[in-house]
């Protein structure tokens, strides 16, 4: 039988996968429906699909409970427009892939200003090399800057605020219901925001709506399930490498969908940003504390499992 660690890292390196292919079928969709309309619409249906997983809790669950978790969804629904705000002005998908994957180091700052919890050390190793990658990404036989860039970094940022406010609601509320209700506020915010600056299209063509299915069954709430139940047998530090894996699929995909051409500077550029990251999280306190748990219980020489290092980290918050 398939040790469940390795199964759970296998159902997240799909969720990667499943997320890359995404950015495809969101610039595929966009070529036929508006930005705000297509999130809105994609985000609400998700929700629907959800919801039969979720309705017995959500009947359980207080107004004011539910009250906090739409809130908190609102910052997700600023994030997700204003990462298809920039998915609409860029044919440039890896290097919005790369940048919007800066969120994670965003976090530790947005929890510095908003908790006053001290970035750790591997935070400052790993900022310079994430700036250093997006000033490369930026000069290009000078400094060519785009609104698009701004706009995924914009992204970057919300996403890490609503992480940090997630990750203090998330224990008070079912994950799948808390999912639920923030995809509902997503879609409600966006489906708003194209009635009052966008102009519906009076005909769609049949392939843009087979993108858009694709883009809310696969890369939406299938990916969500998928990654939610490979969350649950693997630790957080292992399983946010993983996802460093999304930027890079998504490069790869960009290249073979779209012909994307990766300049040199390009192509440093993501290499430091997902180095950056890299460093960030095999530098982070958590990943450490498991690895020198799990070596002294198993030994210097040991194969150290993620069962191990969930134990550890498991052990290490406790205290």
């Amino acid at each position: 039988m398939l040790n469940p660690n390795y199964k759970a890292s296998a159902i997240l390196v799909l969720t990667t996968m499943l997320a890359a292919i995404g950015w495809i079928f969101s610039k595929e969709t966009l070529q036929g429906l508006p930005p705000f309309l297509f999130i809105g619409m994609r985000f609400l249906l998700a929700s629907l699909c959800l919801l039969p997983f979720c309705y017995a809790a959500l009947r359980r669950t207080t107004l004011k409970t539910i009250s906090f978790a739409a809130l908190v969804g609102v910052l997700l629904g600023v994030a997700m427009m204003c990462w298809i705000h920039a998915m609409s002005n860029t044919e440039a998908l890896a290097e919005g892939a790369f940048i919007a994957s800066l969120s994670m180091l965003f976090v530790p700052v947005v929890a510095w200003v908003l908790f006053r919890q001290k970035p750790p050390r591997s935070f400052w190793i790993s900022m310079p090399v994430a700036v250093a990658g997006m000033a490369l990404l930026s000069l290009s036989g000078g400094w060519q800057q785009s609104d698009s860039q701004i706009w995924f970094a914009a992204c970057a940022f919300m996403l890490a605020i609503h992480f940090n406010v997630n990750s203090r609601f998330a224990q008070q509320i079912p994950i799948l219901l808390l999912a639920c209700i923030q995809l509902f506020v997503t879609g409600l915010l966006s489906l708003t925001m194209s009635l009052t600056v966008e102009q519906i299209p009076a005909q769609v063509p049949a392939s843009v709506w087979g993108w858009f299915a694709l883009s809310t069954l696969l890369a939406t709430s299938l990916r969500y399930v998928l990654q939610t139940v490979g969350q649950k047998q693997i630790t957080a530090s292992n399983a946010a490498l993983i996802m460093l894996l999304e930027p890079v699929w998504t490069a790869t995909l960009s290249v073979l969908w779209y012909d994307e051409v990766f300049t040199l500077n390009k192509a440093l550029g993501c290499l430091l940003i997902l180095s950056s990251l890299v460093l960030y999280r095999v530098g982070s306190r958590p990943f450490r504390a498991a690895r020198r748990v799990a070596r002294i219980e198993r030994g210097p020489d040991s194969f150290i499992d993620a069962s191990a290092e969930t134990q550890a980290c498991t052990k290490k918050s406790d205290e």
